[in-house]
């Protein structure tokens, strides 16, 4: 499975409006996340060497991410009409 060109994600965080954005912007926002925090990742997320890896396998894999207590960090897929 891998990340489709026209996917679009809604992305919901801590004190923000949702945020409609394509693959490769949540891409680099979680590795962005990641690049900051890699203590409290899943194990089967940590296996990968590359923040550009585990950011991938995020995104094919999980709809949420640990970002501390009181955050939360969610993005799921939307096909928007044409």
């Amino acid at each position: 499975m891998s990340l489709y060109d026209e996917d679009t994600f809604v992305v919901l965080e801590t004190n923000q409006p949702e945020q409609f954005v394509t693959a490769a912007e949540l891409l680099e926002k979680l590795k962005a996340v990641l690049a900051s925090g890699q203590e409290d990742l899943p194990r089967d997320v940590q296996k990968f060497s590359s923040v550009e890896a585990q950011a991938k396998y995020l995104i094919d894999t999980y709809c949420e991410l640990d970002v501390g207590p009181g955050q939360f960090l969610q993005w799921y897929a939307v096909r928007l009409e044409k």
